[in-house]
This record gives structure tokens, C-alpha cells and sequence, in this order.
């Protein structure tokens, strides 16, 4: 009995104790530069374009939109819609039909 209570005393005085530790280097964090491309790119069409550069761009390139394949005008609307449902995007109501209007003269579909 007093050897199992040594043994556990050692045992347990062991594992208590400090031991040494390896340890790591901190890291050197360093600067760093990064070129992005351009990011001023708009849609095309002037003024018949201000409501989607002004709702659009703030997740999405033109090249991205305008490489859609043509979709009919219910298509466009469901799809503007879902960004301002589903994903929450801050367009204006009132925008909806210009933008919708856009996406149908340039990538649309009879």
C-alpha cells in the first residue's frame, strides 16, 4: 500500500513540475505591396447606366455581368430580386426597373 502511494505521489509530482518547453520564434511580420487591377471600370451606356453602377458595382464587375448569356426580362427582374432578397443586397426599390431595363437592352433575350 505505501509503495502504490509513493508511486502515485511520484507520479503525480511529476506531472505537476515544470518542464522545459520548446519554444518558437515569434514571426517578423512584414509589409507588403499588392497591385490590383483597376477597380474604376463601369457599365457602359452613360446615364442609362447610372442606376446599376450605382447599386451593382459594389459586388459585381461589368465584365462579370456582361459576360451573362442573354436572358428574357422575367429572368433579369427573378435575378435582381434575388440580390435584394436572398443576398441582402442594398438596392433601391425604386432603381429595380432601370437596372432590370439595362440588364434587357444589353444582355437580353425575346
Amino acid at each position: 500500500m505505501l509503495k502504490r502511494l509513493a508511486a502515485i505521489a511520484c507520479f503525480g509530482s511529476a506531472l505537476l513540475s515544470s518542464t522545459p518547453a520548446w519554444v518558437q520564434d515569434l514571426p517578423t511580420i512584414k509589409s507588403t505591396t499588392v497591385e490590383l487591377p483597376a477597380g474604376d471600370a463601369l457599365f457602359p451606356g452613360g446615364s442609362s447606366a447610372n442606376a446599376i453602377n450605382n447599386n451593382c458595382l459594389a459586388c459585381h464587375s461589368p465584365d462579370m455581368v456582361l459576360n451573362q448569356p442573354p436572358l428574357p426580362k422575367a429572368t433579369w427582374e427573378a435575378e435582381v430580386n434575388k440580390m435584394i432578397n436572398a443576398y441582402k443586397a442594398p438596392i433601391d426599390k425604386a432603381d429595380v426597373p432601370a437596372i432590370v431595363s439595362y440588364l434587357v437592352q444589353t444582355k437580353g433575350k425575346d
